[in-house]
């Protein structure tokens, strides 16, 4: 790719800090926008936005979108189209370009401004009308899509309401949602969140709200409200069919070549235009694609152009211009979307139109850094400042999950035939290559209920008839402890660190034990394979700590040997210890207690390299040479990615979840998280039984199709969790909140309760006594300020109390029982009571509980240290703090008793839903604390040459200045600590902070 043209000033020095840019087209040329406008799109406007993101490798990855407002004129259109070829220059020819029409934006595009974005009316050429700032106008708002919402604004009018969508009305002093009787249950609850951004936005987050069904016409204020506003209730007629409701169906894939697409004619999808056009007729492989030349790929509702990597910029705008054509002359509807993508930059939706993906000129590989530091070179001589685009960044390693606690019970079956026998305690940790095993590990997380890790693991050398079996046995016990385990597969080789860490040590043994593997062994006429306590055999000790201490037996020769490793001989009673010189300290003790593991109570002959025994050698066969080197070792590389999934034509198709987040697993649905190294397949409550049962079925279908694209291991460890059940090692990749578990019911009955303590979506919505989320959240503070051995993880950071214990739970009991019994007073004439009222009630109740914990809890943490994170849950007392503020229903129709008995079902669990958040809730007051006293950026970097002292080295970001915070992240410190860890750790190492 090459240009002659110095490229706009506008795009100097971009894409070099993860986060958003965006930029407005005035006057046909790019204007940078005010970090406080960002979100705000106006109709007669055009925008380029560039999103930065940060792969596990440590390079940037680009993704530039070019808005289009449905009032924006055809040039500033055409212009923000060729103004993003430019800025794809200037980032190095390797960014993904979307284009994005107003109402038609991908979910990528909204995912960077979550909840949503309401496109305002005018625009730069007519001076910005903005109605928000004017005199407050009524609102009517039409919700559409379960993840990825779109807001349309739509005529205040009655005409405007049908059954089958769901709207929101905003007037100056409540919101309605108006759910129709046929609308969806996710776009319900997404719909919520429409009305909480509204709510901030322009009500300054206070606002009543008021929830209205559709069909249901309750005799209660909030309903008879909504309609008056309409001029009374009348039926409301059907939905009319738009542009809006088309929803193109995804063809078969249809691949144009030429060296541009320059003059397109009316042509239909398989004809040649003049040689321009080309249809390749074969199946879609990627040895098709030439780096020199543009293609389109049609696949009907979407339209991608690949763009080979030495083609001339100039072939690219023609390219985007004549994709542009090609929509007019083939007649597609405005929702057709539209992709750029540059070779070795392809998305995982352009890789899976392909029979197959092979791993080649990916990105990170030789050819295509070559290819991006001449083009780096190439805009250098230009003047245009690329500094970082061409950069390889060297990867980093592995970040290490969390492990599961320690001190729990751990069960390991051998799989023989039909049965499985339970392994002796001292043979637990060693596994036969020969043989699969089924693993149970029952364990506390803290005073949580109890939690359990169950897989079966499968040894490269097994029968495919006891791989099965211990698969079928795993599933019984998962059914048996009715799917509260998280259940894994795990191959040999690819043993995940939770799973390794549960053996101290793990070693794999040469042969097999069962029944089955012994009868092969004869049939082929092998012997001396199989591991024995009185032979000769070789251990390899590679790993340094619990998660990776993973012993493997290997031939028994000199050429086995490594400097940069520790071996185990066994040879007959004697066991020696050979130590590499260029072995760790932990690699020597791990060897140590290998030894001991493998021939408990024999003395173990040391031998350091090069002081070798002429016994030791002789039980190898001899002396020979060895390598120096380091062991190759997986290094997982990408960033997680979050799938719904579907199967069209038996074919599984996968539609990624952007910016991925908690609310995004919909109790209704099962989601596929990729991490790359492990598969998870996500299993909502209210999944239907048999579906949940084909779990790994589906999880087994999506790593055939990533390995075929990704290059995604064929034995990556694949588990299946249920919702409530997750396991640390999967909310890693969340900014999880546990209160969330807490609530149940269907997605919108769940963002109801969490959002404004709702209790049902049949009941009135506007004003009555506690929800079941507010009387949990209660309950179980009130169930920890009883039991303050619970609390002993809680930072002895927060003021001791002066009050009596016991007198304290007696006011709060007190004011619990008035807060959430009111039908105990007497009953009086008076009006339902207001929201104010119900509100100063729970608010004492709330006082009196904050006030008892706080007593409790600083009182029994006295020597213990909070854990730096920023990321820390919400202890009960917060999540108190927080529910008595949101507004809450009358009870159910099922009456108190039943309310009684599900606060009781959920009192009993919620210690153990809680004590997760207030294990970690000293990590945030650990926060503040540490941003008390602030630094400069040079002297908190790892390779300053002035570094300060006495800091906590684990956290060197917190003690930023707001200002230069902001400068190195390109974000406030409020929302860099409300991502997942592994997205900060990422950006810290970025910053040289970590």
């Amino acid at each position: 790719m090459s240009t002659t043209k110095v490229l706009d000033p506008a795009f100097q020095g971009v894409g070099q800090k993860v986060g958003t840019e965006i930029w407005r087209i005035e006057d046909f040329k790019p204007v940078a926008l005010p970090k406080s406008d960002y979100g705000k799109f106006y109709c007669g406007d055009s925008y380029i936005v560039l999103q930065t993101s940060c792969a596990k490798g440590g390079a940037y990855l680009y993704d530039i979108h070019f808005w289009i407002g449905k009032d924006s004129s055809q040039d500033e259109a055409g212009t923000a189209a060729i103004k993003t070829v430019e800025l794809d220059a200037v980032l190095g020819g390797r960014a993904i370009q979307h284009r994005e029409l107003q109402g038609y934006e991908s979910d990528k595009f909204l995912s960077y401004f979550k909840p949503c974005i309401i496109p305002l009316e005018g625009g730069f050429a007519s001076g910005f009308k903005k109605p928000e700032e004017e005199k407050f106008v009524t609102r009517l708002y039409i919700c559409r899509g379960k993840r990825a919402i779109r807001v349309k604004e739509v005529p205040f009018a009655r005409s405007s309401l049908n059954h089958d969508d769901v709207f929101v009305l905003d007037t100056e002093n409540k919101i309605y949602q108006f759910n129709g009787a046929n609308s969806n249950i996710q776009e319900r609850a997404k719909a919520l969140e429409v009305i909480q951004y509204l709510k901030e936005k322009y009500h300054g987050g206070v606002s009543d709200v008021a929830i209205v069904d559709d069909g249901k016409l309750q005799a209660e204020s909030d309903s008879g409200e909504f309609w008056v506003l309409f001029g009374g209730f009348a039926p409301i007629g059907k939905k009319p069919v738009s542009d809006d409701d088309v929803v193109l169906e995804t063809t078969a894939p249809k691949l144009y070549s030429g060296r541009v697409f320059v003059f397109i004619m009316k042509c239909s999808p398989c004809s040649i235009n003049d040689g321009q056009l080309k249809l390749e007729e074969a199946a879609l492989t990627k040895a098709m694609l030439e780096n020199t030349k543009c293609f389109l790929l049609d696949c009907g509702a979407e339209i991608y152009v690949w763009v080979g990597r030495v083609t001339q910029m100039e072939d690219r705008k023609s390219a985007t211009k004549a994709v542009e054509e090609f929509l007019i002359n083939q007649k597609r509807p405005k929702t057709t979307r539209v992709t750029q993508v540059i070779q070795g930059y392809e998305s995982h939706a352009f890789k899976s139109k392909f029979e197959s993906w092979p791993v080649g000129n990916a990105a990170g590989s030789p050819g295509v850094e070559e290819g991006r530091g001449k083009v780096a070179a190439l805009l250098k001589q230009q003047g245009v400042d690329v500094k970082g685009a061409a950069k390889n960044t060297a990867p980093v390693n592995e970040e290490v999950p969390p492990l599961l606690e320690g001190s729990g019970k751990l069960e390991v079956w051998c799989v023989d035939g039909n049965t499985k026998t339970a392994l002796p305690k001292e043979d637990i940790g060693k596994f036969y290559s020969g043989n699969c095993y089924i693993i149970l590990y029952a364990y506390h997380s803290g005073d949580k209920k109890e939690e359990y890790y169950l897989s079966y693991w499968i040894g490269k050398d097994s029968l495919v008839d006891d791989q099965t079996m211990a698969s079928q046995l795993a599933n019984t016990m998962w059914n048996s402890l009715k799917g509260r385990p998280v259940l894994g597969r795990i191959y040999q080789g690819k043993e995940p660190p939770q799973f390794v860490a549960l053996f101290q040590p793990m070693v794999i043994l040469k042969g097999g034990i069962g029944s089955g593997y012994k009868k092969l062994v004869e049939e082929k006429g092998v012997t001396g394979e199989t591991y024995s306590s009185e032979g000769i055999a070789l251990f390899r000790v590679s790993g340094t700590s619990i998660h990776n201490n993973k012993i493997l037996q290997v031939d028994a020769v000199a050429t086995s040997l490594s400097s940069t490793e520790c071996f185990v001989l066994q040879s007959g009673n004697a066991m020696f210890m050979w130590l590499g010189n260029s072995s760790t300290y932990e690699q020597q003790q791990w060897a140590a207690k290998v030894a001991e593991f493998l021939k408990p109570g024999v003395a173990v002959k040391h031998c350091k390299e090069g002081t070798e025994s002429s016994a030791f050698w002789f039980a190898l066969g001899g002396k020979q040479s060895y390598t120096n080197r380091n062991s190759t070792q997986d290094i997982i590389a990408r960033e997680p990615h979050l799938y719904a999934f579907s199967f069209k034509n038996g074919r599984l198709e996968v539609t990624e979840i952007f910016n991925f987040s908690q609310d995004d697993l919909l109790t209704e649905d099962m989601m596929i998280l990729d991490t790359h190294g492990e598969v998870f397949i996500w299993i909502g409550q209210c999944v239907e039984s048999k579906e949940k049962q084909k779990a790994f079925e589906i999880g087994q279908k999506y790593v055939e199709h990533a390995n075929s694209i990704e290059d995604l291991s064929s034995y990556v460890p694949l588990y299946k969790v249920m919702e409530g059940n997750e396991p640390c090692f999967f909310k890693t990749y969340f900014n999880w909140d546990n209160t969330k578990s807490v609530v149940h019911g269907n997605s919108f009955q769940k963002k109801l309760s969490l959002l404004f303590g709702f209790r049902s979506e049949g009941a009135p919505r506007s004003s009555g006594n506690g929800g079941p989320t507010q009387r949990a959240s209660a309950l179980a503070a009130l169930s920890s300020a009883f039991n303050p051995s619970s609390q002993q993880k809680l930072s002895n950071e927060r003021p001791k109390s002066t009050g009596d214990g016991p007198t304290q739970r007696a006011s709060a009991l007190a004011a619990l029982s008035n807060a959430f019994n009111p039908s105990s007073k007497p009953k009086t004439p008076t009006p339902p009571p207001s929201r104010s009222g119900q509100g100063s009630q729970r608010a004492a109740a709330v006082a009196a509980l904050s006030s008892v914990l706080t007593a409790e809890q600083s009182g029994s943490s006295e020597n213990l240290r909070a854990k730096a994170s920023s990321t820390a849950d919400k202890t009960d007392v917060d999540r108190v703090v927080i529910t008595q503020s949101g507004a809450s229903s009358p009870q159910s129709e099922a009456g108190e008793s039943s309310v009684f008995h599900q606060e009781k079902d959920v009192v009993e669990g919620a210690p153990s839903e809680a004590d997760g958040a207030e294990a970690e809730a000293p990590e945030e007051e650990t926060t503040e604390n540490v941003g008390e006293a602030t630094f400069s950026y040079d002297r908190l970097i790892t390779k300053s040459t002035d570094p300060v002292r006495g800091i906590d080295y684990k956290r060197r970001e917190a003690y930023l200045s707001d200002s230069e915070f902001q400068t190195v992240f390109g974000m406030t410190k409020d929302a860099f600590y409300q991502q997942p860890n592994w997205k900060q750790e990422l950006q810290k190492r970025k910053a040289d902070l970590f």
